[in-house]
């Protein structure tokens, strides 16, 4: 073994050990892909208030609302909730018109979507009490429902004897309508079937993505204490902290209005990575120390959380760069090359000569066929859910999906250097209806 491939060894340890930690993620993605997770009707039929954030949502608001109130799903055991939050439009009126109970909330300086259900769970807990509820629904504005999306919800709820959150499918009402969104689209459908229902599977905890889950009213009898950029991984961490695991429902499906501009997909993408980031400094810590705790349950879930809490993509970043530097260095002190052969003109030589540069482009290209076969694998165990998409744009999204991800890595590095990156709503005007997605039903 001469001084590079030592070098190399040396440098590599730190690039396996991080991707070992993660390996488990494939039986996940493999038994989530090729399985299913069904629930057993029941005949308990619980009583749900159905949260609404809306910021500027007059477009899109009464959609959901629709969606709600023409669901397979007793309307009596129902209360549709829209908090109004720092909007300057007709939200409040729309909302109202079409049948929800509207709190408006006015704050500047309290803009992110924790803040809008804070206010709202304190003003149900005054004017109807929270714990006369069963449980709550947390949506986005611009959701639509399936028509037995709350039934199916409230199967699995029962399932697990209304202790467990539980989140769902997430499609996109417009999937088609741009490389962008398609490539969004495809995100959320790995997210459902890669990541949460392997882990639901298995038994592992999964966590909420945003909107489309359901919680015990017990998990807000305290009002709700999650404000961060990105509320939803700060809640999944707390909750598996407390011992409540968070399971997938496979058969309750909504869609969700996804981004068709560079402009607000970078905004939005930097947002939650500045966001995963904030939970890794705030909770990593405390997570790593559960994993060893006696007391500790669902110690599993408590290891894939902490995992997941990594910013691994910029880890693996910086460790990858790190090896490129000193390898670039090695012909120095072996002396084959001098300082301004490596800086000043011959690196793709110095690479090309010690196999680095192969090497690089190999891994990039086996990556680049494996999330592409990915994409297509999405299609074909997805095929009756992905609907109203072209096959010339089913390919387009397939063969730029590596891309997508790949550029998360510059997202990552200015949310790090972002201090003080704040929150901007994300516009809305898809007018995808309740009928359009039920046509079929």
């Amino acid at each position: 073994m001469d001084y590079y491939q030592i070098v190399k060894l040396l440098t590599d340890i730190p690039i396996w050990i991080l991707s070992a930690v993660m390996i488990y993620f494939g039986v996940f993605g493999f038994v989530g892909l090729f399985f299913r997770k069904r629930y057993k009707k029941t005949d308990k039929i619980n009583r749900f208030g159905m949260i609404i954030p809306a910021r500027n949502e007059e477009k899109v608001v009464a959609g959901l609302i629709e969606s709600i109130k023409k669901n397979n799903y007793p309307q009596d055991m129902i209360e549709i909730f829209v908090i109004a939050h720092n909007c300057t439009d007709r939200t409040a009126e729309i909302a109202r018109e079409h049948g929800a109970t509207v709190y408006e909330y006015n704050n500047p300086d309290e803009c992110t979507m924790g803040y809008a259900f804070r206010y709202l769970f304190k003003c149900i807990e005054k004017d109807y009490g929270t714990q006369n509820f069963d449980g709550f629904f947390l949506f986005n504005a611009d959701n639509i429902l399936d028509i037995d999306y709350i039934s199916k919800m409230n199967d699995a709820f029962e399932h697990y004897e209304r202790k467990s959150v539980i989140t769902s499918y997430r499609n996109s009402k417009n999937f088609g309508s741009n490389l962008i969104s398609g490539m969004y689209g495809m995100y959320f459908i790995m997210g459902a079937r890669v990541e949460s229902s392997g882990r639901t599977i298995l038994g592992c905890s999964t966590r909420v993505q945003g909107t489309g889950y359901l919680i015990n009213s017990n998990v807000v009898k305290n009002g709700w204490n999650y404000v961060t950029l990105t509320e939803d991984w700060e809640f999944t961490a707390d909750q598996i902290l407390g011992g409540n695991i968070i399971r997938y429902c496979d058969d309750a499906i909504f869609y969700d209005e996804q981004p068709t501009s560079v402009k607000i997909m970078w905004r939005q993408r930097v947002r939650w990575s500045r966001g995963h980031l904030l939970v890794f400094y705030a909770r990593f810590k405390e997570l790593f120390r559960a994993i060893f705790k006696k007391d500790t349950k669902h110690r599993f879930s408590i290891y894939d959380i902490a995992v997941y809490v990594l910013p691994s993509p910029l880890m693996m970043m910086v460790l990858q760069f790190f090896q490129i530097l000193v390898l670039m260095t090695v012909p120095l002190v072996t002396s084959t090359y001098t300082f301004k052969d490596i800086f000043l003109g011959n690196t793709a030589n110095i690479w090309a000569n010690n196999g680095l540069l192969v090497a690089t482009l190999k891994s990039g290209l086996i990556s680049y066929v494996f999330l592409v076969l990915g994409a297509f694998v999405i299609y074909f165990t997805e095929r009756k859910r992905i609907k109203n998409v072209s096959v010339p744009m089913k390919i387009l999204v397939a063969l730029l999906w590596p891309i997508f991800l790949l550029i998360q890595l510059p997202m990552d590095i200015q949310a790090f250097f972002s201090k003080n990156l704040g929150w901007k709503p994300i516009p809305h005007a898809d007018q995808t209806t309740f009928e359009h997605v039920n046509q079929k039903k």
